[in-house]
């Protein structure tokens, strides 16, 4: 599973033959969670509040980046990073 970000000690993960909706993963410690990308909406786990917020305002500034880069793991692609929140 390729990191494609990392932030604030979180990391923004997404695998290659993950199943639909298109959702990355984000890790905080020792929470997980899974959000869509179209509606920032965690779908599986959970994490602590900051957190989320931290990871809901990175996504509403690459949203388009997640979505191109679902793209590319559903045909087997290299991932491309993303940058960080500043």
């Amino acid at each position: 599973m390729p990191r494609i970000c990392a932030f604030y000690g979180i990391d923004i993960y997404m695998y290659f033959r993950d199943h639909p909706p298109p959702h990355f993963h984000a890790r905080y410690g020792d929470s997980e969670a899974e959000i869509e990308i179209e509606t920032l909406e965690i779908i599986a786990g959970d994490l602590p509040t900051r957190a989320k917020r931290l990871v809901t305002e990175w996504a509403e500034q690459h949203q388009s980046k997640l979505q191109k880069n679902w793209r590319r793991a559903r045909n087997h692609n290299p991932l491309h990073d993303i940058e960080p929140l500043d």
